[in-house]
C-alpha cells in the first residue's frame, strides 16, 4: 500500500523526462498534454516556459482527483535568441552554427498542481552551458550520429552531446536534460509526497 496520499502524473510524453522520472523509482502516470506550445509576441523566455509549463500541467490535470500534477517545459537562448526545437537537420546545423563558441541558456520552467486542493507551485531553474568552437564537419557529424531535433538548441547533453560543450553551470544538472528534478522532489515534499 502506498505512504502517499496522492497520484504522480507527468504531463508529458518525453522520453527524457520519463527517464527522469524513473530515476525516483515511485509509480507515476505518463499523459501527452497534447498544447500548442508557439510563443506569444513579445513573450520573454522565462515567461514562456512558466506558461507552457503551466498550461501543460492544466490541460492534463481535470482527468485525475488526489494527484500531483507535473508540467514543464524547456528553451534557450543565446545572445537574446530563442533557440526552440529545431525539428530538421538544416535547422540544426544553422542552430548549433550559431551558438559554436558562445554561452547558452537553458532555461526549463516546472509546475506542480495539486487537483485535491488546487495548490499550484512554480519554479524556473537555468542552466549556463558553454560550447566549444564547433566545425561544420563536427556539427554534420554529431548531428547524423545522435539526430537530436526534438531537443531545444540541438543536443543532448546525456548523450554523446556533452562533446560539444566546454563547461555546465548549474545547481541542477536534471534540468539541462529536460527537467530540473531537485526543485521537483522539494516541490513534491512541499505537497506532502514522501520520494525515499
Amino acid at each position: 500500500m502506498s505512504k502517499n496520499l496522492y497520484n504522480l502524473v507527468l504531463a508529458s510524453s518525453s522520453k527524457p523526462r520519463k527517464g527522469l522520472m524513473d530515476r525516483l523509482q515511485i509509480p507515476y502516470v505518463s499523459v501527452s498534454p497534447d498544447i500548442d506550445e508557439a510563443s506569444q509576441p513579445g513573450e520573454l523566455t522565462q515567461d514562456l516556459v512558466l506558461r507552457l509549463a503551466r498550461e501543460k500541467a492544466l490541460a492534463v490535470a481535470g482527468q485525475f482527483t488526489n494527484a500531483l500534477i507535473i508540467g514543464c517545459d524547456q528553451t534557450a537562448e543565446c545572445v537574446g535568441v530563442q533557440l526552440n526545437k529545431p525539428h530538421h537537420f538544416d535547422k540544426a546545423v544553422e542552430q548549433l552554427s550559431f551558438i559554436s563558441g558562445k554561452k547558452v541558456q537553458f532555461i526549463s520552467g516546472l509546475c506542480v498542481i495539486n487537483t485535491a486542493t488546487n495548490t499550484l507551485q512554480e519554479h524556473i531553474e537555468t542552466t549556463d552551458t558553454y560550447f566549444k568552437t564547433l566545425s561544420l564537419a563536427q556539427i554534420e557529424h554529431y548531428l547524423r550520429t545522435e539526430q537530436p531535433y526534438e531537443c531545444c538548441g540541438s543536443i543532448k547533453s546525456e548523450g554523446l552531446g556533452i562533446a560539444l560543450v566546454e563547461k555546465i553551470v548549474s545547481e541542477d544538472p536534471t534540468s539541462l536534460i529536460g527537467m530540473p528534478m531537485i526543485a521537483l522532489i522539494k516541490m513534491l515534499q512541499k505537497e506532502g509526497f514522501a520520494v525515499l
